[in-house]
């Protein structure tokens, strides 16, 4: 329990540890011990002891040691771990969509970009000047910028995200960016831009996206006690939906993954926390019997890793196959071979149940916000990109309108400043004064026609206008000129005044201009959860030795066959002392000597057992018909009241309780004196069905000789 007293008043009883702030005085007289560290004297040894805070040391004051508890301080600073790897490493900014290191590494290429490709070495070089970390994790960050075929065009081997292959080194491979992220990502004007690390260049908080590049890539990071994972979605789609949101009208997002497959996202929840969705490799019938085909697998798998689960899921029994075949190469294909008699209706559903061929993903949509993580829905997402894309167009038409304004304006005042002769009059001039002085008296009389006021930075660029410029003037030119701006002033003017048609006629060229061979890749579909117990294949004998009392389906040497079961079968056994237990299928297991029955257990059959009992070893005759519904794996349980030498004289299964109503039993009693009526007739339909625990009824009193089926 930590002490509740002020850190600077110890408990001397207290165990905790305690650290000591060696900052003495006030700030700037600590400032001035920092700064002449040099004539400080060295704190080692019992002069660093708390005991002896008391102790003035040379030219410090004497003011005691602040106390700090080391709990105290671990939680600052694992605060400022989380906070930084939470903000700097692991999440994306709403913004832009990117992490740091994206960034980072999209700035540095902006830098380089001279419409050629660099060395992926030289571009992690240069972007080590903005992020203070190792170069293997810019290389890996812009490996996956990469690889996912957006901000960033690559040349040379850049790995396969369907093999999981990696790429070849950074002096081998080259990348530049894209011209798509040259059109959405760059503005100068626009971006936010903070000191470097090192305070030696400036980079950008981030960049004033006009996409939602965050939904189009996808992202997944984990950072302290956080975790990220943002699906990726179809680039036309989400351009489809921004138009929606534009025009207020409802819209529907879906993941779609760039590995293609089957997807059932009817729990998707929007992206958020607790939702999920399931996808499956698509797989079909070869042209050829007893192959199946892999054409495409789940988002996060490669084919190595799905071809090792089934060669795992084949090991392990749950599965049975010849052969598996890796043809992949541009495009994912797999190939299955399949045993002799196995079916692929049967193999398929087997392949989705336990191997990677079906996956569960969980997103968790969260992003930087107002510096701090929020958790957002897709939905919530696209609409702050679109909203934020029209923002980012009204302030690219603000600025474009006012550099317009500004180029009319000189234009018109270099007109007039030749037009009129203004220049001759500070032919005589011998002062600067008197060249401003003439210049501004030359456009007084014309200062109406212009839009703005004039101010001297005009009157002094009118100075700087070459004599070569000022002999080739055309006044037709200039005029041409002037209306030219003045159509493209009201042009920018008719865009900000009907900025949302602006906007959705962007959205729509930028479809038009990148969106041809970005279809959906990933089908969207709704299939049922298959059940283990459904999809197990019978791959399987098992076989029984009964007078040992041994099951399995390693027992063929000296076996009885039984029947065909799975690995993931459960078997129940009944034995003639009126014992039952229900054990998973395996190769060998002992259950007793010369069981009753045996056969394959389902928790969800109908199926009613009809048992006859003696009770003891000279005891009463007890019949019971029952269901045996919820059982715990390798327990025996006692089907009789427990007597000791109980035997079962007759057991019977049916699949319904209907089959069991139609069947009569006669029970065969041992001869005895004055006993006329040695067999009695039952009607199973008289006993009523009931749980295993049921001790029966009672059908005869005497010694019982066998009991028989009414034929």
């Amino acid at each position: 329990m930590p002490s509740k007293r002020p850190p600077s008043t110890p408990d001397p009883d207290d165990g905790d540890q305690l650290a000591f702030d060696l900052s003495i005085g006030n700030d700037s007289d600590a400032a001035e011990t920092a700064a002449s560290s040099e004539d400080a004297p060295e704190m080692s040894g019992p002069k660093a002891h708390p005991a002896l805070a008391d102790t003035s040391f040379a030219g410090m004051s004497s003011t005691p040691l602040r106390l700090h508890h080391v709990g105290e301080m671990y939680g600052h600073w694992f605060l400022d771990y989380a906070s930084y790897v939470i903000l700097e490493r692991a999440v994306p900014h709403l913004n832009d969509g990117l992490k740091p290191v994206q960034r980072r590494i999209l700035h540095a290429l902006e830098l380089m970009d001279d419409g050629r490709f660099n060395k992926v070495a030289n571009v992690v070089g240069d972007t080590m000047s903005y992020h203070p970390h190792g170069d293997s994790a810019i290389f890996e960050a812009l490996v996956g910028l990469g690889q996912k075929n957006l901000l960033v065009e690559t040349q040379g081997n850049w790995g396969n995200i369907l093999t999981g292959d990696e790429a070849a080194a950074g002096r081998y491979i080259e990348a530049r960016l894209s011209k798509f992220a040259k059109d959405i990502l760059f503005n100068d004007r626009l971006t936010v831009w903070a000191s470097s690390y090192d305070n030696r260049k400036r980079e950008p908080v981030h960049f004033p996206a006009k996409f939602p590049i965050l939904l189009a890539q996808g992202v997944e990071g984990i950072a302290v006690g956080l975790a990220c994972k943002i699906l990726p979605h179809n680039f036309n789609e989400l351009i489809d939906a921004c138009i929606e949101v534009l025009r207020g009208n409802p819209f529907t997002l879906m993941p779609d993954f760039p590995t293609g497959a089957i997807m059932d996202a009817s729990d998707y929840n929007d992206g958020l926390r607790g939702g999920k969705v399931r996808v499956r490799a698509r797989i079909e019938e070869s042209k050829k019997k007893g192959i199946l085909r892999i054409s495409e697998i789940p988002f996060g798998t490669t084919s190595g890793a799905l071809i090792d689960s089934i060669l795992s899921a084949n090991e392990k029994g749950k599965i049975k196959i010849a052969k598996v075949e890796d043809m992949t190469a541009e495009k994912i294909e797999i190939l299955v071979h399949l045993v002799p008699g196995t079916e692929s209706a049967e193999m398929i559903p087997a392949l989705y149940v336990f191997t990677d061929c079906e996956v569960s993903i969980s997103p968790n949509a969260v992003v930087i916000r107002d510096d701090k993580p929020a958790f957002m829905s897709v939905s919530e997402l696209l609409k702050h990109a679109a909203e934020q894309t029209k923002d980012l167009l009204r302030r690219e038409l603000e600025m474009r309108l006012g550099d317009l304004e500004e180029k009319w304006h000189f234009s018109s005042l270099e007109k007039i400043f030749i037009e009129k002769r203004i220049y001759r009059s500070i032919e005589e001039c011998t002062t600067w004064e008197a060249v401003m002085a003439a210049i501004w008296k030359g456009l007084k009389p014309w200062l109406k026609l212009l839009r703005r006021e004039v101010t001297d930075d005009d009157v002094k660029a009118l100075t700087e206008i070459k004599i070569k410029r000022i002999s080739k003037f055309n006044s037709f030119e200039a005029d041409e000129v002037l209306r030219g701006l003045e159509d493209q002033i009201d042009v920018t003017k008719g865009y900000l005044a009907q900025l949302t048609r602006y906007t959705i006629n962007w959205f729509k060229d930028l479809k038009k201009k990148y969106g041809a061979d970005r279809q959906r890749r990933t089908e969207i579909a709704t299939f049922d959860r298959v059940a283990a117990s459904a999809a197990a294949v019978a791959t399987e004998t098992l076989y029984i030795q009964r007078a040992e009392g041994y099951i399995g389906y390693g027992l063929k040497r000296g076996g009885e066959p039984l029947f065909k079961c799975s690995r993931l079968d459960d078997v129940i056994v009944f034995l003639e002392d009126g014992s039952v237990r229900v054990s998973r299928v395996s190769e060998k297991a002992f259950f007793g000597p010369n069981p009753m029955y045996v056969s394959l257990f389902n928790r969800e059959a109908t199926t009613v057992y009809t048992l006859f009992y003696r009770d003891g070893s000279r005891g009463r005759l007890y019949a019971k018909r029952f269901t045996v519904g919820g059982i715990t794996r390798d327990t025996v349980y006692d089907l009789t009241k427990g007597s000791k030498g109980s035997k079962v004289l007759y057991f019977a299964a049916h699949p319904t309780e209907a089959d069991s109503n139609t069947l009569q039993v006669v029970v065969h009693l041992q001869p005895a004196p004055r006993l006329r009526k040695l067999e009695i007739d039952v009607n199973l339909a008289d006993i009523a069905v009931k749980n295993r625990s049921a001790q029966g009824v009672v059908v005869a009193e005497t010694t019982v000789k066998r009991v028989s089926r009414r034929r």
